[in-house]
């Protein structure tokens, strides 16, 4: 067994999943990804195959506590970077599930962290900017949305309140990420999947129309993995949620980069008007403090990289 920190991924086979797994790989670790699904193709993008090799998969359910701890015990797990969830489409159609995957699955893993205490002391976790509203000011502000607009986002402030009651109750420590508009090679499913799918379909020369407009924060999806990778180190203390840092951007700006990146399809990429439904911006000072200096990727330098990703994965 490798010595030194080994954390376990959640939804490992996800956008961010996958780009977690890289930069935990980037530090040294030989990570391991714990998921239900069977398609490593987001993997395939993201990872070389060497890369590949150095992962174990684990497959199973994050509602399953039996098979969340033997996953934690059989490899020696120090750190959980807990990510495995329904987004907002899926919520909506299948509320039950969208509880039981995206609510019960995070007591199940703080839960199987409370009775490992020993061993495990790093938790980060995906919340989310759904955690707001559109009536929230702009920019929102980091102690966090009250009046979620979607399932998605209720379920998502359930858990940050679950956590800081599991370090009050049980000395569970964690560091709750919330981002925004994540894009980058990988980001096909969701509320917000528009701009990388455009990102797809350009670097196929191919016109697209994505199908909200207006203001946003766009974080590229290997600045975010890496946070996520740290803030499972960092998380040794307290119960923590900080907002993802970014800085806002129209969609005529993500369409300006994604047109530069590919000039042939200058012209075919259109947008649909109409705001998400959460601010257009969020203060974001409380995750450097909490996992120290970090390098955002500016949005024409990451959407040029992701055209070109999905350019050379043909």
């Amino acid at each position: 067994m490798p010595d030194g920190p080994r954390t376990l991924v959640t939804g490992a086979r996800g956008c961010l999943g996958a780009w977690t797994l890289k930069a935990l790989l980037d530090l040294g670790e030989e990570p391991v990804g714990f998921d239900l699904g069977a398609d490593d193709a987001r993997l395939r993008l993201v990872l070389s195959d060497e890369e590949r090799a150095r992962v174990t998969l684990v497959p199973g359910d994050v509602t399953d506590a039996a098979a969340v701890g033997a996953a934690l015990d059989e490899h020696g797990i120090t750190n959980v970077v807990h990510l495995a969830a329904l987004q907002v489409p899926f919520c909506r159609a299948d509320p039950e599930r969208g509880a039981r995957v995206n609510v019960h699955g995070t007591v199940v893993v703080l839960e199987a962290i409370r009775t490992r205490l020993s061993r495990i002391r790093g938790l980060a976790y995906a919340s989310s900017t759904a955690v707001y509203n559109v009536s929230d000011p702009s920019p929102a502000p980091e102690s966090g949305g009250t009046a979620p607009s979607t399932l998605y986002g209720v379920f998502k402030l359930a858990n940050e309140g679950t956590a800081r009651v599991y370090w009050h109750d049980d000395d569970v420590a964690s560091i709750g990420i919330r981002p925004y508009v994540v894009y980058g090679p990988g980001r096909d499913e969701g509320l917000t999947s528009g701009p990388s799918l455009a990102m797809e379909a350009a670097a196929r020369g191919a016109a697209f129309t994505i199908a909200y407009g207006g203001t946003a924060q766009y974080d590229f999806a290997p600045d975010v993995g890496r946070a996520f990778a740290l803030a499972a180190r960092a998380a040794t203390e307290g119960a923590h949620v900080a907002n993802f840092p970014g800085v806002p951007s129209t969609m005529q700006e993500v369409v300006d980069a994604i047109e530069s990146a590919a000039p042939a399809v200058a012209g075919k990429v259109f947008w649909e008007e109409g705001q998400l439904p959460f601010p257009e911006s969020l203060e974001g000072r409380q995750l450097e403090r909490l996992i120290g200096p970090m390098k955002l990727t500016p949005l024409a330098d990451g959407v040029r990289a992701t055209v070109d990703r999905f350019r050379a994965a043909g």
